[in-house]
């Protein structure tokens, strides 16, 4: 392996250790913030955060073993970790599914989105920011893996965007329904990367697009 290569796959697991770091304060801050305020969307989003956390750890693992050698299988933590982080993200669904029957059924309201419109605006941007610098690395280092999970943070920047979303839309109107569908939104990402984590674990080659064997 050439200089070049040395740094770039340094920079590339510096990039997966950020990562890790960012959605542990992303998720302390988020559910603790969300508790408080009593915001659905705003806890599920912390709860998401630390599961991203797992599957950053997994991910961070990933990077050591390419370094060693491009064309190793998967280890078996790197396949445990998917599997903890796919079974995490379904529990998330039912968990926030639940939270929403229970919220309807009360006429529960949130006491304010104020804090969701701050986290989502900084997420969105941390994210693409990260996004294009795993992207741009796994690209120069021709590591389809590395783009991989690139493509994948593409998954928490939609997420982003819904707790924005519904976020501003209680914010500015009041709107007693938001909250629930921003947790709704949540659930459907929360399936798709649970199903991700599966098929990876299976040895599927997935893009957060598409996969294949």
């Amino acid at each position: 392996m050439n200089v070049t290569e040395e740094k770039l796959y340094q920079k590339a697991y510096l990039l997966s250790l950020f990562t890790i770091f960012y959605n542990l304060i992303e998720g302390v801050v988020s559910m603790l913030l969300g508790y408080e305020d009593e915001t659905l969307t705003l806890f599920g989003f912390g709860v998401d955060s630390f599961i991203e956390v797992m599957s950053g750890i997994g991910i961070a693992v990933m990077i050591r073993r390419i370094r060693q050698n491009p064309a190793s299988p998967k280890s078996e933590f790197e396949i445990k970790a998917l599997k903890v982080t796919g079974t995490a993200f379904y529990l998330l669904s039912v968990g926030l599914l639940a939270g929403i029957i229970v919220n309807l059924v009360n006429q529960h309201k949130p006491e304010t989105t104020f804090w969701g419109i701050v986290i989502s605006l900084i997420s969105i941007a941390v994210m693409i920011w990260l996004m294009n610098a795993k992207k741009s690395t796994g690209k120069k280092l021709h590591s389809d893996p590395i783009v991989a999970d690139a493509n994948c943070t593409k998954v928490c920047v939609y997420m982003s965007v819904v707790l924005l979303i519904s976020s501003l839309i209680y914010q500015l109107t009041g709107f007693a329904y938001a909250d629930a569908i921003g947790a709704a939104g949540l659930i459907w990402f929360s399936i798709s990367e649970g199903k991700e984590a599966f098929e990876k674990a299976k040895g599927k080659s997935c893009s957060c697009d598409h996969c294949h064997s």
